[in-house]
């Protein structure tokens, strides 16, 4: 576990956390929405990518410049702003104060567009947004320069989980909200998970196996690559789950809840496209048998008949479009000449 503290005096600023990936979700959300925390108490992240201003045009970085930055593809204009900023849960900020003139917002929230708007308690020093508006995960920026992290005095840092601990209780994330709207995670997560599979599939069509995994994703996959043969074949894999035989050309699998990189196959050979771990875990892995409690009355193996129907959306499912289109961004093979096309094709506004 750590702390985050202010670098100019020392005051804590955080309570105790510890790292996790980036959610592949912390950039998009829905416009005209409020969205709920967007890490879970008593974790952080980083972003290694460039965020914020300043921006600078695509025809005046260059290819090369660009790249450099992590974008593999032309975009209107590009971000030379700070890396590694760190992300926490609104809840386990400590000793910071609103700097009341940096408060603006779109209509619901703050949304950062006038820089660093929490102040350190301690010394006055700007050290981290407050980020609440609209359209925006919940969350607290901690700016890089501005903290120190240090290791915990009152927890000790607890081993990191193996694949296996991962796959023995991975919290699966439901892909229909109680009000029968798509979960946003859900939707900027198989935005990412395409744009994956459009650059291992090379542009060509790939056929889904029955099940939830077509019923759920055949729509979006179906409008990303085109249809008919030859085919290439994708499944799901992970841990605690075989490789199906003959190994399809493609695995759908889990990203690493702390480190993000995705689980491989033992033997290696087939092409991987990492996805959401909670929403793998929704279509790869069964749930709870009931969620209400029986005592003594069924024996083992017996499924009950009354269960609560489950969620019905009130729409089709659509992928974000602007997960999908920045994920293709940054891509490296975004700079081979058929993905760049392909690309090209399928840039919409958003």
């Amino acid at each position: 576990m750590d702390v985050f503290v202010c670098s100019r005096c020392g005051a804590q600023l955080t309570a105790p956390v510890s790292r996790v990936a980036l959610p592949v979700h912390t950039h998009y959300g829905a416009w005209e929405e409020l969205h709920p925390p967007l890490m879970e108490p008593a974790t952080y992240a980083v972003d290694p990518e460039p965020c914020g201003p300043p921006w600078r045009l695509w025809d005046e970085v260059g290819e090369a410049g660009a790249a450099a930055q992590g974008i593999h593809a032309p975009v209107h204009s590009v971000s030379f702003g700070v890396r590694g900023r760190v992300v926490i849960a609104p809840g386990d900020s400590r000793g910071m104060v609103l700097i009341p003139e940096k408060c603006a917002g779109y209509c619901q929230g703050v949304d950062g567009r006038d820089g660093p708007n929490l102040a350190c308690e301690g010394c006055g020093c700007a050290v981290a947004t407050r980020m609440d508006d609209c359209g925006l995960w919940q969350a607290v920026w901690l700016e890089p320069d501005a903290v120190r992290r240090l290791p915990s005095a009152a927890l000790p840092t607890a081993a990191p989980p193996c694949w296996d601990d991962v796959a023995a209780g991975p919290q699966r994330v439901a892909p229909v909200e109680p009000d029968g709207s798509w979960n946003r995670r859900w939707e900027a997560a198989v935005g990412v998970a395409l744009a994956h599979l459009v650059a291992a599939a090379e542009g060509r069509p790939v056929t889904l196996p029955a099940g939830p995994l077509a019923d759920l994703l055949g729509a979006s996959v179906a409008g990303v690559l085109p249809s008919g043969p030859p085919a290439r074949s994708l499944a799901l894999a992970g841990p605690g789950i075989p490789v199906p035989r003959p190994v399809p050309d493609i695995l759908l699998v889990p990203r690493h809840p702390l480190t993000g990189e995705p689980w491989r196959p033992p033997s290696g050979g087939a092409a991987v496209v990492p996805l959401d771990t909670g929403v793998w875990a929704y279509l790869a892995l069964s749930g709870e048998t009931s969620p209400l409690p029986a005592t003594g009355t069924l024996p083992d193996g017996v499924l009950r008949d009354d269960y609560p129907q489950p969620r019905r959306p009130w729409r089709l499912f659509r992928h974000d479009q602007r997960a999908f289109v920045d994920t293709l961004t940054r891509l490296p093979a975004a700079r081979r000449p058929w993905l760049r096309a392909y690309y090209e094709a399928h840039r919409h506004p958003y």
